[in-house]
């Protein structure tokens, strides 16, 4: 038997050495996959164009050719993919995508499956509702629907205050964060519980801006970073190398005031979202640290 635990232990190691690390198939296939998010405003989203566009593609890109460096392949093509949030994980983790640039949040639970780079945003779960609504803040939502987007933190967050406070409303899912605006827009749900920027930028990008609010107080603050396979050191080092070379040349916040302050596509309506105190102390402490 101990025979047998051995050389079972031995096989997964093998097999889990065996397994290239993300620079060494970028290095052999001459690809490398890079996961967008098609309604992620302002971070990762399909432009007037279709194609992917926002502050976390931006910072891909820049992750991107940093790895064609790396592996001496100037002829690195960069390959997309469309992910959501319920699939984002299971797609990184099974390598059909290699590296997420988009607004997903760094925390404990999810750090059992993916890595995670330095934290690039800090954001917290606000609620989108119609212009003039009752609903003002989490204290007007007893009796009311609420939806949020399947797979996300958020959702946790919106169950636990829920049971936590006796809130009194019903949590309801959408597949992702266009749907669950249309739903408020429909008035098929009261209020859209969602991270407070995703908001801003949702509210940006509606056909009628000024049909929409943002309230509420964030009901806790959450890191976003980007996502990458688990034990993969070297690219995790080249990643944080990256993010961090652009904190300390200035030039991740000239993107950030391209993205956040500036009129973007694709209506040009600017978030006016300044830096947040969290986000500025991490310029300097270039931190990874999870959420709880």
């Amino acid at each position: 038997m101990k025979l047998l635990v051995l050389a079972a232990t031995t096989l997964a190691c093998l097999a889990a050495q065996a397994e290239p690390g993300t620079l060494d198939k970028a290095r052999a296939t001459g690809t490398i996959t890079v996961a967008y998010r098609d309604s992620s405003i302002p971070f990762s989203y399909l432009g007037a164009d279709a194609k992917p566009t926002g502050f976390g593609w931006e910072i891909c890109a820049r992750i991107v050719e940093q790895v064609r460096k790396a592996t001496g392949r100037a002829d690195l093509q960069m390959a997309t993919q469309a992910v959501t949030s319920a699939n984002r994980i299971p797609l990184l983790m099974n390598g059909t995508v290699d590296i997420e640039c988009g607004s997903t949040t760094n925390n404990t639970a999810r750090s059992k499956q993916v890595a995670f780079s330095i934290n690039y945003f800090y954001t917290g779960t606000r609620l989108l509702v119609k212009a003039g609504s009752p609903v003002r803040g989490y204290g007007d939502l007893r009796g009311r629907r609420i939806v949020s987007t399947t797979g996300t933190t958020n959702v946790l967050v919106l169950r636990k205050f829920n049971a936590e406070r006796d809130a009194g409303f019903e949590l309801i899912s959408a597949k992702d964060h266009a749907e669950a605006a249309l739903l408020v827009q429909q008035d098929r749900a009261d209020a859209f519980g969602m991270d407070d920027i995703l908001l801003f930028g949702l509210r940006a990008s509606a056909q009628d801006p000024a049909s929409l609010a943002v309230v509420g107080e964030p009901l806790q603050v959450e890191p976003y970073a980007i996502m990458l396979r688990k034990d993969d050191p070297a690219f995790k080092k080249l990643v944080d190398d990256t993010l961090a070379a652009l904190m300390k040349s200035g030039e991740f916040e000239i993107l950030y005031k391209k993205w956040f302050q500036s009129p973007i596509p694709p209506r040009g309506i600017n978030l006016n979202a300044p830096m947040s105190t969290e986000l500025r102390d991490n310029l300097k402490q270039l931190s990874d640290k999870p959420a709880v």
